[in-house]
């Protein structure tokens, strides 16, 4: 296992790939996009990630890793891609796995371990990696082990969840669970579990659907005190000291590629069963519709064309991540629905073709309604009397205390 070939240089293919070639092991990096290859052979990252470009200027200059656009005979192949979400049947697209599997086969030799850190829906690791394999080398069956592991990590702190956070692995056989393990303990310092692929599988997509319900229930309680003229903030933080109650903060709605996604491939696989997740997804995504009739309903107060000013379009704080925003689907909508100037204030991107971006002062100043959407830390600072004569719509309860 000392050459490895990560498909997939992404938020949590690139971190990988700098974390395995900071420990010795020989890493090719692969992705479609020439800019980012250029970047990564460069020393340079193209994501906002602490550490993280040090860690891949360092295995660079070490000839440890190096990006291209097509993948290298390796011990091991790890398929990090997109699984983008089918909004017509709420199912994964698989295509990008296809094609890093196709991508890949003709360079599998008897021995290699190939695993699949994407997330997708049970089944997936089976049917859209082992018989895709076995259509294009019959001759591989059984010569080949293949696992699903997915990650655990979060954007803004990837690089230390990538090495603490304990692991599920599954392999579709045991021999191929025990090389996936062996792998995965190379660099994790968390506990490496050992499963099967589908119980992997699905394990990752109970993660992210117990954080979306639970965020579900959040947001829910915000619609009921908002029809009750009563302060959300003050009754969750009341509640949760009872002893056995945390409820989580509501927001504008949830994004990231996990909590918003995943859920749904459950609801896709059992229909019938899955009653509480498909119903927390409707109120998550209704969210975002919710918050932009609030800033209608306040812009048609004011009359005319008001400027409404947003702070932030990712969909967590301090990171770049836009990926299934809800603050990008509020400001569309705004855009789209209300007869109002829209500016918009997003520090950790440089430009939009959408949006106007500004300044946080400019913002603060030019606007008649401030909207905050994404509560990165240099917005939790704006003083309260800078804000003073404004309209304020506080998605976050950052201007609470």
């Amino acid at each position: 296992m000392e050459r490895v070939c990560i498909i997939g240089l992404g938020y949590i293919g690139l971190p990988t790939a700098a974390l395995l070639a900071n420990r010795g092991i020989h890493v090719t990096g692969v992705d479609i996009n020439p800019s980012i290859v250029e970047k990564i052979n460069s020393g340079k990252t193209h994501i906002v990630e602490p550490g993280l470009e040090p860690l891949i200027e360092s295995a660079v200059k070490a000839g440890q890793l190096k990006a291209t656009n097509r993948p290298e005979p390796s011990d091991v192949f790890l398929i990090i891609v997109p699984t983008p979400f089918i909004e017509e049947n709420k199912a994964p697209d698989m295509s990008y796995v296809h094609q890093a599997v196709k991508d890949i086969t003709p360079l599998l030799i008897e021995g290699n371990l190939v695993v699949l850190e994407s997330t997708s829906r049970v089944g997936a690791t089976e049917e859209d990696v082992q018989n895709v394999i076995l259509e294009m080398r019959p001759e591989l069956e059984g010569k080949v082990h293949i696992a699903f592991c997915p990650e655990r990590a979060i954007p803004g702190d990837t690089l230390r969840e990538l090495i603490e956070n304990d692991r599920t692995v599954g392999g579709l056989t045991p021999q191929a669970t025990e090389a996936a393990a062996t792998f995965y303990k190379k660099f994790v310092h968390g506990e490496v579990l050992t499963t099967t692929a589908h119980t992997a599988e699905l394990v990752k997509l109970i993660e992210n659907s117990f954080r979306d319900v639970n965020i579900a229930f959040a947001n829910e309680l915000s619609l009921v005190c908002d029809k009750l003229d009563i302060n959300v903030w003050e009754t969750i933080r009341l509640a949760n000291h009872h002893p056995r109650v945390n409820i989580l903060q509501p927001g504008p709605g949830v994004g990231g590629h996990c909590i918003a996604i995943d859920p749904w491939f459950i609801v896709n696989a059992a229909p019938d069963e899955a009653k509480l997740i498909k119903t927390a997804r409707e109120v998550n995504d209704s969210k975002p519709h919710w918050v932009m009739a609030k800033v209608k309903e306040e812009a048609e107060k004011l009359g005319g064309t008001p400027t409404v000013g947003l702070l932030g379009l990712s969909f967590k704080p301090n990171v770049d991540d836009l990926r299934e925003s809800p603050s990008i689907k509020i400001a569309e909508a705004i855009k789209k629905n209300v007869n109002a100037k829209v500016i918009v204030c997003e520090p950790f991107i440089e430009s939009s073709e959408s949006f106007n971006l500004t300044t946080i002062d400019e913002l603060i100043g030019k606007s008649d309604i401030v909207v905050m959407l994404t509560d990165h830390d240099n917005f939790k600072d704006i003083p309260a009397e800078r804000l003073a004569g404004k309209l304020l719509i506080d998605t976050r309860g950052t201007f609470e205390n």
